[in-house]
């Protein structure tokens, strides 16, 4: 939800954090019409409870006196106690979009804040190395800060940052990721090009995944709030493409309209689980999945008649039978209903067939640029041999294998090499094969065979890369190793071997990958010093 109300007159720096009582948050004010959810959730979240900053300051004094307590008096973060108010100077935003502050030399947590903002918080949990603290008030306000457009922001946790200006977000990424190297490579020298940001930075999903609830008669889908097992509705997700959107409602109406059962209601062990729309960008077809815990679903038949009616652009229903207790979306075994088993996408001239599984970029804008930034980096002149580490399906070794003498894939997952021998074939990529198995093992063995690598592309999991592939490098010593990351802490902490094992930074280019949250995606470029 919205994180501060701005000062009505604009003259006033001292706001209340979220416009109700200390924790509350409240609805962002918007001009124009607003879908009926929006309206909905305004209407029944600004009535439940007087707004904090209209209180009478008597009623304002006896709540803060009842709660939160002033830390006066304490001259040491240890001696905090939790429910103490603080006054805090925010430094900097931390990787989860947090603001981080310091209270006499102790990192603090606090949620909403923004950098060089200087906010008032209570504290909720004191660790020996940080504190957690819940933003009370902006004291003062960084002109970054805006109204968020989303009536669910900060309940539902899909998005961080939507509470700072999209120029905010960027500058606040690309510090992001400076900070992580300047805190776990110890270098403050590296040369970072401008963040690649979008020009529209909202509807740029492609794919929703929401679970399911009923409510009377009506279908709730949407997301997990944090921590909890209360599904918040998103209907009409301002970073999910219109169509994904449109598609999610119309699927609703179908399972309000024939009533099919939804898991666990009523004690019902089957039903529908999960609800899966992929939108292509450039095709546009849509996929519908509906996953649930078993094979078969009352009145399949009228539901899939009444799909195609409604979703006319709809290739392909498919149905994902999921019975296990997990936090996975999906389980092994995919039915087709009806229609195509894969929806047909593309990046660039790259032509994909994508299957209700199959992992396929979220924001294929920006799938572009980064592509085109690993492009860059490797420098390809048509000679080189290439090794695309953690290459999944193939994405990035087939989008560089025009421009290499050989790219060779390796992946850990049997059924993402199949998919990208498939994407080989189908893309004419003669000069690009994929291999399963782990690099820390293939590699040397190639070498062994007499081939050399000029460049390595890794493109690992938020947890970095395995310590006995960076070995591996260090070993094979290629001319470059350009590394992709979603973790900027993983990323320096690898680059930190690299750099001790004879490789300098060259240049790190951050990108948007998911505006309005407080993920980085950035792509950096090693090289040999001998």
């Amino acid at each position: 939800m919205s994180e501060q109300r701005r000062s009505r007159q604009g003259t006033n720096n001292k706001t209340t954090a979220y416009g109700k009582k200390p924790g509350e948050r409240t609805p962002a004010k918007q001009a124009g019409t607003k879908s009926a959810i929006q309206r909905d959730h305004r209407k029944n979240r600004s009535s439940s409870v007087p707004s904090y900053s209209d209180k009478k300051a008597s009623d304002r004094y006896k709540q803060e006196a009842r709660g939160p307590k002033p830390s006066a008096g304490r001259e040491h973060a240890d001696e905090l106690q939790a429910g103490d108010v603080i006054v805090v100077t925010i430094k900097r935003l931390g990787i989860n979009g947090e603001g981080v502050g310091y209270y006499r030399r102790k990192a603090v947590f606090i949620d909403g804040a923004i950098t060089n903002e200087v906010v008032k918080a209570e504290v909720k949990e004191i660790q020996p190395k940080f504190i957690k603290a819940q933003l009370l008030e902006v004291e003062k306000r960084s002109p970054h800060r805006i109204e968020p457009p989303c009536p669910v922001f900060g309940i539902c946790g899909g998005c961080q940052i939507q509470h700072i200006s999209y120029e905010g977000q960027l500058q606040a990424k690309t510090d992001i990721v400076r900070e992580a190297f300047s805190r776990y490579a110890g270098r403050d020298d590296v040369k970072f090009k401008p963040i690649l940001g979008m020009e529209h930075p909202w509807n740029y999903r492609n794919k929703a995944q929401l679970q399911l609830k009923r409510k009377g008669n009506e279908v709730i889908a949407g997301l997990y709030e944090a921590d909890s097992h209360t599904i918040v509705d998103i209907s009409g997700c301002p970073i999910q493409h219109p169509k994904v959107n449109e598609a999610v409602e119309k699927v609703k109406s179908v399972l309000e309209e024939l009533r099919i059962p939804l898991h666990k209601e009523n004690g019902n062990k089957d039903g529908v689980r999960t609800i899966v729309v992929r939108h292509g960008f450039q095709s546009e077809e849509l996929q519908v999945t509906l996953v649930t815990a078993g094979s078969k679903l009352p009145r399949q038949d009228d539901l899939v008649r009444m799909l195609r009616l409604m979703i006319p652009e709809v290739s392909g229903i498919s149905l994902n039978i999921n019975p296990k207790k997990t936090s996975l979306i999906f389980g092994d075994r995919t039915i087709t209903l009806w229609g195509a088993e894969s929806m047909q996408e593309s990046l660039s001239d790259l032509q994909f067939s994508l299957s209700p599984r199959a992992f396929f970029q979220l924001n294929p804008q920006q799938t572009v640029k980064l592509y085109e930034s690993v492009r860059a980096a490797a420098g390809l002149t048509g000679k080189e041999t290439v090794i695309d580490a953690y290459c999944g399906t193939g994405t990035i070794g087939l989008w560089l294998a025009p421009y290499a003498k050989e790219v060779r894939g390796i992946e850990t997952i049997p059924e993402a090499v199949e998919d990208a021998k498939a994407n080989a074939a189908r893309n004419g990529r003669a000069n690009a094969s994929f291999h399963v198995g782990q690099a820390e093992e293939l590699l040397p063995r190639w070498v062994k065979e007499g081939m050399k690598p000029d460049v390595i592309i890794a493109d690992p999991p938020r947890t970095g890369l395995d310590p006995r592939f960076l070995e591996t490098v260090l070993r094979t010593k290629p001319k470059k190793f350009v590394y992709v990351s979603c973790n900027p802490s993983t990323l320096a902490k690898d680059c930190k071997v690299l750099l001790e094992g004879g490789y300098e930074i060259e240049w790190a280019q951050p990108v948007d990958m998911f505006p309005q949250t407080s993920h980085v995606e950035c792509c950096t470029l090693l090289v040999r010093k001998d």
